[in-house]
């Protein structure tokens, strides 16, 4: 039996209602649990990017590839490999910020390149953007403080620029 394993697809689709729903339909229909979701406009008003993450083998990751293929409103499926894309999600985290620990707490927040995004008598309103695993390790080193809300985004990913065969590396068409 094959193992699962995570998959991030990033869905190019045309920005019409109902898209959304089809998309997430197929993952349903399959029994899928989808770990992470995020949407957005591309540089085309017409055309958003669906980033979906979802834990499944790699052969079911490639049957949903082609039935998303079919979908009238998809133009363009690929999945993201972790080694040559760039991964962030956005959190954002309030922790309760007695006076004697709040610059222990800001240096904390710098070191993860947080920022604070507002200040109460007893409470700090972190904003970071990072890698999803450096979001949770940043989560965890605050939980001695009492973190009394937090907040998390869907993942977004996008191919590396850097990579040395540019040329042969798999883009979506957001202009096309």
């Amino acid at each position: 039996m094959a193992t699962p394993g995570h998959h991030t697809l990033s869905v190019l689709v045309e920005n019409r209602p109902g898209v959304l729903s089809r998309v997430c339909g197929l993952f349903s229909r399959r029994g899928f649990n989808i770990e992470s979701l995020a949407v957005g406009p591309t540089e085309r008003t017409d055309r958003s990017v669906i980033t979906i993450r979802v834990d499944c083998t790699r052969h079911s990751v490639e049957q949903v590839v082609k039935q998303l293929d079919k979908l009238i409103d998809v133009i363009d499926v690929l999945e993201v490999e972790p080694d040559s894309a760039i991964e962030r999600e956005l959190l954002l985290i309030k922790v309760r910020a007695e006076a004697e620990h709040r610059l222990e707490i800001m240096r904390m927040a710098e070191v993860f390149n947080a920022r604070v995004v507002d200040a109460g008598a007893t409470t700090l309103l972190l904003e970071c953007v990072e890698h999803p695993d450096r979001l949770a390790a940043l989560e965890e080193l605050l939980s001695p403080y009492e973190i009394v809300e937090a907040v998390r985004t869907g993942r977004v990913a996008m191919t590396r620029a850097s990579i040395a065969n540019e040329a042969a590396r798999p883009k979506l068409n957001i202009l096309g």
